[in-house]
């Protein structure tokens, strides 16, 4: 055995718990993917032959990687993304599946993963900032010392165990998001009502005063930016369709009968609390989508 497949074996080994690890962090299998690719991408560039816990050493990459992406999300908030454009884009450089391995699928690996990352704790999660959401999901999920994930954040030990302990109280007091798909269909069949009438007050009125769009080409935030978006592209709208995602309530938006993009939703107190647009093709392949 080579010593480049003996690498990719090691590391294999390690590719569930750190799915798992960036699935937290970044709250997207897409980009925990591209996560999980970056760290890859480092070994192989690594001497690691005086490396004693290989596992350590891969989270502390994935936490790395991870931080930047929420710096660079949270960059992009900061500079508000033109939700109309968010929504009528057409994505035309999509990147490709980041690496054959990340396909190959094991039950229990994607079992974990799925219950790793309730809906309550996606929606509080964005509310913290990348370092406090570090700190927690690191130390409070995977046990890292602080000591460790103080030198990823770049500050003593002291100020990450204050980072979790902000992050922890916050998470404590979440929402409980709503479970009942019928009530969600409704709230769902509102929201593409409103927004392919332009209704500006009726897209306010399903949305959460801090909704959270996200698509591959930023984030935008608050109830009056979204809505803006949305009513402004009822032409896109029409296009939409309810259906079920993964399992949960989400629109599908069909062109010739194909599906073009999908929208998933979280929902908190029957209101629109976050919503994921993707278009990438190869994402929305590996989607389960059923219109209904």
């Amino acid at each position: 055995m080579s010593y480049d497949e003996f690498l990719a074996q090691r590391f294999e080994a390690h590719r569930g718990h750190l799915r798992a690890v960036a699935h937290r962090m970044l709250g997207s299998v897409a980009e925990a993917d591209d996560a999980v690719q970056e760290a890859w991408i480092r070994l192989s560039r690594s001497d690691i032959r005086q490396v004693d816990n290989l596992a350590g050493w891969l989270t502390t990459v994935v936490g790395r990687v991870c931080l930047d992406m929420l710096r660079s999300r949270r960059s992009r908030a900061e500079q508000p993304l033109d939700a109309l454009h968010a929504l009528d884009a057409l994505n035309t450089s999509g990147r490709t599946a980041p690496d054959p391995a990340a396909t190959t699928t094991d039950p229990e690996q994607d079992a974990l993963l799925a219950d790793s990352v309730g809906a309550a704790l996606l929606v509080v999660l964005e509310t913290l900032s990348p370092a406090e959401r570090l700190a927690f999901v690191l130390h409070d999920l995977f046990a890292v010392p602080y000591e460790e994930i103080a030198g990823i954040v770049g500050k003593s030990p002291a100020a990450a165990r204050q980072l979790a302990s902000r992050a922890r109280r916050r998470v404590q007091g979440a929402r409980v998001p709503d479970a009942d798909l019928v009530r969600q269909r409704e709230v769902v069949d509102a929201f593409l009502a409103a927004a392919r009438e332009g209704d500006f007050e009726g897209l306010v009125a399903v949305l959460d005063p801090d909704v959270l769009v996200r698509t591959e080409a930023g984030v935008t935030t608050g109830a009056a930016a979204v809505a803006r978006g949305a009513g402004a592209f009822a032409h896109r709208a029409r296009l939409g369709r309810p259906a079920l995602v993964d399992g949960a309530t989400g629109v599908v938006m069909l062109v010739d009968g194909r599906v073009e993009r999908v929208l998933t939703f979280t929902f908190v107190r029957d209101r629109i609390a976050v919503i994921d647009i993707v278009w990438d093709p190869a994402r929305v392949a590996r989607m389960d989508v059923r219109p209904v």
